[in-house]
C-alpha cells in the first residue's frame, strides 16, 4: 500500500511554506509521495483572478521540479465548479485502490472542519494531517493527526501584495517561480 500525502490549495503562487509543509509531513509520516493538488474553484474562498489555472499549474510545476517525491494531481483543476474534498477523495480512492491518502491541512482549516461539506463521511475516506499556523487553534472533534512543522509565516496573499507593491519576494518562493511571475507579468509585476 502506497502512502500518499495530499496538499491542496490555490497555489496562487506556490511558495516555500507549501514546500516546507510537504517535506516535513512526508518525512514525519514516512509517505511515499506528496501530491500537490491545485483546485479550480475552492468552495470556501474566492480565488483571486490575477493568475489563471494554467499559470498556477505552471508555477507549481516549477516549484516542485527539484523533488522527485513531489508530484502534481490535477483532478480538481480539471473539474468545473467548486471542488469539494469528499468528491475528490471518492474519485481518488476508486482510482487508486492501493493507496492510503493523508490530506494535509493548516490549523485555519482545522478550525473550519465542522463546516466542510459532508465532513462526517469524509473522515472515513481519508486521514487528515494538521500542521500549525500562527494564531489558529489545533482543537477539533474530528480525527486529525498532527505533525510539527517549523512555522514560517508566508502566505500567497502576502506575496501577491508584495509583488503588486514592487517589493522583493526573494527567499519567499523559488527563484524559477519568481522568474515565471515576472516573465508573465503576474500580480502587478
Amino acid at each position: 500500500m502506497k502512502k500518499v500525502g495530499i496538499l491542496g490549495g490555490t497555489f496562487n503562487p506556490p511558495h516555500y511554506g507549501h514546500l516546507l509543509i510537504a517535506s516535513e509531513v512526508q518525512e514525519s509520516l514516512h509517505l511515499d509521495k506528496i501530491w500537490f493538488m491545485p483546485n479550480h474553484e475552492p468552495p470556501h474562498k474566492q480565488k483571486p483572478e490575477s493568475a489563471n489555472d494554467q499559470n498556477r499549474l505552471q508555477m507549481l510545476k516549477l516549484a516542485v521540479s527539484g523533488n522527485p517525491s513531489f508530484q502534481i494531481q490535477t483532478i480538481e483543476l480539471e473539474r468545473e465548479g467548486p471542488s469539494y474534498t469528499i468528491d475528490t477523495m471518492k474519485l481518488l480512492n476508486e482510482k487508486y485502490r492501493d493507496h492510503q491518502f493523508y490530506f494535509i491541512i493548516g490549523a485555519d482549516m482545522i478550525e473550519y472542519l465542522p463546516k466542510w461539506y459532508k465532513i462526517d463521511e469524509l473522515v472515513k475516506l481519508v486521514q487528515f494531517v494538521g500542521v500549525a499556523r500562527p494564531s489558529y487553534s489545533r482543537q477539533t472533534d474530528y480525527p486529525v493527526q498532527y505533525v510539527d512543522v517549523p512555522v514560517i509565516d508566508i502566505s500567497s496573499s502576502m506575496i501577491r501584495e508584495r509583488l503588486h507593491n514592487g517589493k522583493s519576494v526573494k527567499y519567499l518562493l523559488p527563484d524559477n517561480v519568481i522568474a515565471y511571475i515576472k516573465e508573465n507579468h503576474l500580480y502587478g509585476t
